[in-house]
């Protein structure tokens, strides 16, 4: 995978740093996994604005990803690696020994024509999906399980791995891309290898329509509000704003909002790093 800086012909390419895409195969989607994706433009079922700073945005269509990895015991053979406007990772298009097609997440170094599996007994090699119990330690994972059975819901993004520190009695010790170490339930699935797409973060969008193209709108500053618009707006000229905080007025860059009673406080061994 690389990046691309292109030459400044125009003011939006001055400082533009575009994805290489080396590693996709095909521009054309799936259309059976395909679903219609609405915009909301920021507003509620009345129509009434309630999120600011949305709307607009290119015309997307959802892929249906397999978080599940539920067809287990059945290899499959990579058909292609794709590029998905829903997320940052690439996705890869699936095909079972049975007929049925499938998007997963890409892993890094998942190439076209591989075969892999999910499930009990599947080999720790990228791309298969198998239970904590079953990954060796220090193995690098991604799409990772909270419950058994839920699907995917931790370092899903493009970049991000985990790795897998310890297992004692039923739970296994993860280090998660926030730095936090946690403790899950064994049964619970993840993915080896770490998510595609990891020069995603190298990008440069280089212009202001670019951030108009993914459906947000100009966002404007707090400081530069009026006090009844905001806690921070307000001063005589250029006024810092005072402590940083939210329009409820919440404190922000610091600030802990995690209940000190939450319950699954208990599984976290190390918080992550301010």
């Amino acid at each position: 995978m690389s990046v691309r800086k292109l030459k400044p012909i125009t003011p939006g390419q001055r400082f533009k740093v575009v994805n290489g895409f080396d590693a996709i195969t095909t521009d054309k989607p799936e259309k059976s996994l395909l679903a219609p994706l609405k915009k909301s433009g920021g507003r509620n079922s009345r129509g009434k604005m309630t999120m600011r700073y949305k709307g607009g945005g290119h015309k997307r269509r959802y892929r249906i990803i397999d978080f599940k990895r539920d067809k287990q015991d059945v290899a499959a053979e990579v058909k292609s690696i794709q590029y998905d406007p829903n997320r940052s990772a690439f996705i890869a298009l699936v095909e079972y020994t049975d007929g049925e097609k499938r998007y997963i997440i890409a892993q890094n170094g998942l190439q076209e024509g591989q075969k892999i599996k999910a499930g009990p007994g599947s080999a720790p090699e990228i791309g298969n999906a198998l239970p904590l119990s079953e990954v060796p330690l220090g193995t690098i994972i991604s799409c990772i399980e909270l419950r058994p059975g839920q699907g995917a819901v931790m370092a899903r993004s493009a970049g991000t791995f985990a790795q897998l520190m310890a297992r004692e009695g039923r739970y296994a010790t993860i280090k998660l891309p926030s730095g936090e170490t946690r403790m899950i339930l064994s049964d619970c699935l993840a993915t080896i290898g770490a998510v595609s797409n990891s020069d995603h973060q190298l990008t440069v969008s280089g212009k202001a329509g670019r951030s108009r193209w993914l459906g947000r709108r100009p966002r404007t500053r707090p400081v530069a509000m009026n006090p009844v618009d905001h806690p921070m707006g307000g001063g005589e000229g250029r006024a810092s704003g005072g402590h940083p905080r939210s329009r409820k007025g919440v404190p922000a860059k610091g600030y802990r909002t995690r209940s000190r009673t939450k319950d699954s406080n208990r599984y976290i061994v190390e918080r992550r790093k301010k």
